[in-house]
Order: structure tokens, then C-alpha cells, then sequence
């Protein structure tokens, strides 16, 4: 009938206009707002005084066309199509948010067209792996990166590719720019749950029967001998430990009991560095945000000027909000967050309690754990100048970490200081020395040499990773000291040789 005709014409012209008119037009200008936003990249030649210029704005003035029973409106429909393309493509790639506004406002001055900004968090091109993937797989995060204490690094551990992830303070700082701050305590939420998870697995080896048998009974041999090993924590008992544990059976990996204990000592203080990472990207980012303040201490209370001058409601509203944005900002920038403190306090009680004795003798495990970890990075940088990178490793500041928590919670410190051990393991490299050197004296055979000088390489090396452990500890200690009473003043040896040191001396909350 006569109604179906019409309406089958009419779609098929509108159909027609839309693909050799809206369509063409809408590519043509989204083209040229890409080639005139990247202009500072290599490409042809635009010059229009050589290859001429089609003048489109002419179809966007076009005022509305009637067209049976509704209308046509060529700018209305190409600004749609932009502000659609915009928006997908900024939530594809956040990183790019910043070309698409420079579009946009391009578009506004160039062609007069009105387009709707797209209010998603922006992120930077240097934003790394987001804050938001790491709270929901913390887990996987600790089990396949490596802390670095001094440099506030996590490190990859292996990839496929040619390359490996890292993340430091830069790209927190920039996920929480993105996600507001406060993600962060959403963050600290997750880990607990993550920590506490751990805990009951930590707890469990310390239980087991032949663990802390040997802890018992190491703990009272050297209560008994303290005197006759100069209040030093023998070597060679650490060493029997670590390679004596061995027996008691190994997974198909190769990894005895003891090498699982000390990766999962290694998480938790890889959750713990991660937290500390948390709170400097925080300030970081709190301080990127507050930089054109004049002077944090003389901030000027906006809604009170706003009032005395009679302004408009509307405009005393918006005030008081930005005095309380910058009363904010300035508070987390100023005091930050006692993050470590918090996880402390929430762990003391339950884990000092009666019913967790078996917990008491942790610090005698920590000798063979550190043999266990030196012989670790050992291989690991080993592996580091070879073809078959797996395992390679340069940085393991998780278990240092872990161990001076782990200290803090049991209230150890005191008890593992006693031991000595570190002074112990100078002794036992000295006394080896001493035996190479006293060796090649009397020595003419140029393979003995040879051996002797290989000897004295693996020594040096040994003692270099002891000693980088030592610092690492004493360091991750620091962060757990919240109390000048916790602090002794007191000059000790260096662990490995060198002059008197003063120990910490000052009042070190955490970093």
C-alpha cells in the first residue's frame, strides 16, 4: 500500500544520505583532528596551498533539514559519532585520555562543535601495572615479584617476553591519582586478609613435630653452652639444620621444607613492602596534587572570603568544597599513614597469646633460613649470566622484610640479637681464610693454588651476601621501630669486618 511505500522510500534515502554523506563527513573530520593533534609526528605532507582544502564546515552550518516527519542534523549526528569513538577508545586505552581531550577541544574551536567530556580516570603512559589488578591478585603479585628495600622496586621474577615488569613509587603514585586515595585503605584491607591466610600456614610448619623438636632442642643446647661459644650461635649448627631438614623430603620442584618456609617468609614481607610502596605513591601523589598551594602553612579558608564579599550561594558552596579538598590533601601530605603500625597492632595480640608457645622459639630458625637464602641469591645471580634464565635473581628484600615483622609480632628482637649470629658467621669466614692463606704459604702445586684462589672468590662472595642481608635486616628493622625504648644505643662490631658502628640511635617511625 501507498504508507509502506513511502516508508521503505524514506528509509532507503535516509539509509543513503547516512553512507555517502554523515559517514564520509564524520571520517573526514575525525581524520583530520588525528593528523592535526599528532602534528609533531613524522607525517605527509599537508600543505594546503600544494594539494588544496575541502571546506566541511560549510555541511556543519547547515541548519536542520525536515524530512517527512523529522529531521535531518548533520552537526548533531557527526558530533555524536565523535563523542562515541572518543569515549571507547579512552576506556580501551586510558593512557590516551589526554589526546582525545586536545580532540575535542580541537573539534570545539575548528568546527564549533559541542561535544560531552568523558569523565573516566585519566592514567599516563607510564602507568605500570594497576594498584587496583594488584589488590585482587595480591597473592600472585608477592609469588612473582621482588622487592628492593633500598630502591622501593618490585622486580619480576620471570617472563615470556624479553622484558620484565617493574613497579615503583611513579606508577602507585599514578594508579592512585586515577583511583582516588582512597583505595588505599581498601588496599591495606586486602593484604590483612592475604597476611592473616599466611599466618595460619606459618604457624602450622612451627607446630610440626620435627621442626620444633629441633628448635627445642637447638634453643636449649645453646642456653646450656652459651659461655663455652662466647655467646655466639654456632655455624656449623645452622648449616646441620639447613641441609639435615632435607631428609625430611623435598617436592618435585627440589625444594625442601625449609626453602617453602623461607619463600613464605618472603611473601609476607613482599605484601609488607608492597604496603609501604602504598604509602609513598600516596604522598607522592597528595604532593603532585598540592604543589600550587603558595604556603601549606598559611592556607587562607576560602568560604569565609566568599561570604564577607556577599558572593552567590552557588559560589560559597564551591568554596567550602575546596577548603576541604585542600584541608585534606594537606593532612595526608603532612602525617601520611602509619600503615605498618596498624598491621602490627592487629597481629600482636593473637600471635603472642598462650596458646601459640610453639611460636616462641621462630627465632631460632632464622640461621639456617639466612644460609638457606644466601645459597639462594647465590644461584640466582649465578643464573643471571646465563642462557637459561630461570630462576635469575638480583634482589630479595621480601624475606629480610618479612623476618624484622615476623620479629616485631613475637616480640623477638631482644632474643635473636642474643645469638649473635651475624658475628658468628664472621668468625667461621675469618677461620676459613685464615686456613686458605696458611695453606698457600706452604703450597707449590699449581692446582692447589688454583683451588685455593678459587676458594677465597667463593668466600669473598658468601661473605658479600651475608653481609648485604645484614644491612637489608637491620634496615627493614628500622621500619617496625616505633619506640625510642626499642632503639639501643650501643656500638656493635660490623657483622662482616669493618670499624665500630653505632647502632640506631634515633626515633625511626615507618617508612
Amino acid at each position: 500500500d501507498l504508507s509502506s511505500g513511502i516508508n521503505a522510500e524514506y528509509g532507503d534515502v535516509k539509509e543513503y544520505f547516512q553512507s555517502e554523506i554523515i559517514v564520509p563527513l564524520c571520517t573526514e573530520i575525525e581524520t583530520d583532528l588525528r593528523l592535526s593533534t599528532h602534528s609533531h609526528l613524522q607525517l605527509d605532507d599537508r600543505n594546503p596551498l600544494k594539494y588544496g582544502m575541502k571546506n566541511i564546515s560549510t555541511l556543519l552550518e547547515t541548519p536542520p533539514i525536515r524530512f517527512f516527519d523529522s529531521f535531518i542534523d548533520i552537526k548533531k549526528d557527526v558530533t555524536h559519532y565523535l563523542d562515541s569513538t572518543f569515549y571507547n577508545l579512552t576506556t580501551v586505552a586510558l593512557h590516551d585520555w589526554r589526546s582525545y581531550a586536545v580532540m575535542r577541544n580541537l573539534a570545539h574551536q575548528k568546527y564549533g562543535l559541542e561535544m560531552i567530556e568523558a569523565h573516566l580516570p585519566s592514567q599516563t603512559i607510564e602507568q605500570g601495572i594497576d594498584v587496583l589488578e594488584i589488590m585482587r591478585n595480591i597473592h600472585i603479585f608477592v609469588s612473582r615479584f621482588s622487592y628492593n628495600l633500598n630502591n622501593q622496586l618490585f622486580v619480576e621474577q620471570s617472563s615470556n617476553n624479553k622484558h620484565l615488569n617493574t613497579i615503583n613509587i611513579r606508577h602507585i603514585a599514578n594508579s592512585i591519582r586515577t583511583h582516588g586515595t582512597g583505595i588505599m585503605n581498601t588496599t591495606i584491607n586486602f593484604t590483612f586478609q592475604y597476611l592473616r591466610k599466611k599466618f595460619f600456614v606459618f604457624s602450622q610448619f612451627l607446630y610440626d613435630d620435627h621442626i620444633y623438636s629441633r628448635l627445642v632442642k637447638d634453643a636449649r643446647f645453646f642456653k646450656e653452652h652459651k659461655e663455652e661459644l662466647d655467646q655466639c650461635y654456632p655455624y656449623d649448627k645452622a648449616d646441620k639444620f639447613n641441609r639435615g631438614i632435607r631428609k625430611l623430603g623435598l617436592t618435585p620442584d627440589g625444594l625442601s621444607f625449609l626453602d617453602q618456609f623461607r619463600i613464605l617468609i618472603t611473601h609476607i614481607g613482599n605484601a609488607m613492602g608492597y604496603i609501604r610502596m602504598i604509602r609513598s605513591g600516596g604522598i607522592h601523589a597528595c604532593a603532585n596534587a598540592i604543589r600550587f598551594v603558595p604556603d601549606l602553612d598559611d592556607i587562607v579558608n576560602l568560604e569565609e572570603l566568599a561570604k564577607e564579599e556577599e558572593l552567590p550561594q552557588d559560589t560559597v558552596q564551591a568554596a567550602a568544597i575546596l577548603d576541604s579538598v585542600l584541608e585534606n590533601l594537606t593532612k595526608n601530605f603532612a602525617e601520611g599513614t602509619a600503615y605498618f603500625k596498624m598491621l602490627v597492632d592487629v597481629f600482636t595480640t593473637s600471635m603472642r597469646s598462650p596458646k601459640n608457645q610453639h611460636l616462641k622459639n621462630f627465632y631460632m630458625i632464622i640461621p639456617p633460613l639466612t644460609l638457606n637464602y644466601v645459597e639462594q641469591m647465590m644461584n640466582g645471580k649465578e643464573k643471571i649470566n646465563k642462557k637459561n634464565k630461570l630462576g635469575a635473581a638480583f634482589t630479595d628484600d621480601g624475606f629480610s622484610m618479612g623476618i624484622a615483622y615476623i620479629l616485631k609480632l613475637l616480640d623477638q628482637y631482644s632474643a635473636f640479637d642474643s645469638l649473635h649470629w651475624f658475628q658468628s658467621v664472621n668468625s667461621k669466614f675469618n677461620n676459613e681464610e685464615k686456613a686458605v692463606k696458611e695453606s698457600r704459604r706452604g703450597a707449590s702445586d699449581v692446582k692447589l693454588d688454583q683451588t685455593n684462589t678459587l676458594t677465597m672468590k667463593r668466600l669473598d662472595e658468601y661473605r658479600q651476601e651475608f653481609e648485604l642481608l645484614y644491612y637489608s635486616l637491620s634496615s627493614a628493622r628500622i621500619f617496625f621501630r616505633t619506640d625510642v625504648e626499642d632503639i639501643p644505643v650501643e656500638v656493635e662490631q660490623t657483622p662482616l669486618g669493618g670499624n665500630a658502628t653505632p647502632a640506631a640511635s634515633s626515633n625511626a617511625g615507618p617508612a
